[in-house]
């Protein structure tokens, strides 16, 4: 029997580096049947002439707008299901994948045919033994946590295990699921599109299965990481967005709003929280902007 055909979507703007490290990883792969689109989103710093010297097969499809996060993977997906995939991965370039990464995906994947998402144990690249992400769960009010995240990885993940939704950094998700309950929702930009499309899958019927044999190693968000303004901007209009989209209940939207409350006195009246002015306006402007349907990118 053939092998299913996996379709991996990496978005490249400006990470010529990164890029080339994960096609690098990608061409170790133990895996046979799989096929790469790197989307370009208008990078200056000779991306597509590198990508294409050292891997002259590459399909590169140059984005000739900025769709965000969400939309512009969107094309990829779009392309990926026209030319026949069983299975698309949606990869950041900023990752490197185990050689085995792949066949461990498709293994769990197909082993089920309810299962719609699988994704890979994901570590901090600069710390090779210690989780990122196991998967993840909303928990009661909808607050969008990674299982394991920061814990040193000593055998507490040994097997294939239910989530809620999959670090967007490699989430591989079924042909067919994708088809019932549709693409990555282009309005939310950047951030929370990967948990609100797990969402949606998963209540189109489908499970989503942490794979944890299947390993990728992640360069963002690492320990240390410092959000910018936009992230706060984008997380709290997009989480908004999703317990309004999926009708949340009215506990959980409350309690949501509370916190957002809570914070924002926090930010503005605590001298200790100066420095978090910039992330007050921000969380602000995503809270007006959700009220106002103001979707895609932030606007000035």
């Amino acid at each position: 029997m053939p092998q299913l055909l996996i379709y991996i979507v990496i978005l490249n703007t400006n990470r010529r580096d990164d890029t080339l490290a994960c096609l690098d990883s990608l061409s170790r792969s133990t895996y046979g049947n799989f096929k790469i689109i790197v989307l370009d989103n208008k990078s200056t710093d000779g991306s597509v002439e590198s990508i294409r010297s050292s891997f002259p097969d590459m399909q590169i499809i140059n984005l000739t707008e900025n769709l965000g996060y969400a939309g512009n993977n969107n094309v990829g997906i779009e392309e990926a299901i026209k030319r026949g995939a069983d299975w698309v991965l949606v990869l950041n370039e900023d990752t490197i994948l185990d050689p085995g990464c792949l066949a461990e995906l498709v293994k769990v994947g197909e082993s089920d045919p309810k299962i719609g998402i699988v994704g890979p144990m994901v570590y901090h690249h600069n710390e090779p033994g210690v989780i990122q992400s196991a998967g993840g769960v909303l928990g009661k009010y909808w607050q969008s946590q990674h299982l394991g995240q920061n814990e040193l990885d000593h055998g507490q993940f040994q097997l294939p295990h239910r989530v809620e939704w999959i670090s967007g950094c490699a989430i591989m998700v079924r042909k067919t699921a994708i088809e019932q309950a549709g693409m990555l929702d282009a309005s939310f930009f950047i951030y929370w599109e990967e948990t609100e499309w797990c969402i949606r899958i998963a209540r189109s019927g489908w499970q989503i299965v942490h794979v944890p044999q299947a390993k990728i190693w992640h360069k963002g968000v690492q320990r240390d990481y410092q959000p910018k303004p936009s992230f706060t901007y984008y997380g709290t209009r997009n989480h908004l967005l999703t317990l309004s989209k999926h009708q949340a209940p009215l506990s959980v939207r409350l309690f949501n709003w509370m916190q957002i409350f809570r914070t924002l006195v926090s930010w503005s009246i605590k001298p200790k929280w100066e420095d978090k002015r910039e992330h007050r306006n921000a969380m602000w402007k995503g809270v007006v902007d959700f009220l106002q349907h103001r979707w895609g990118q932030m606007r000035s």
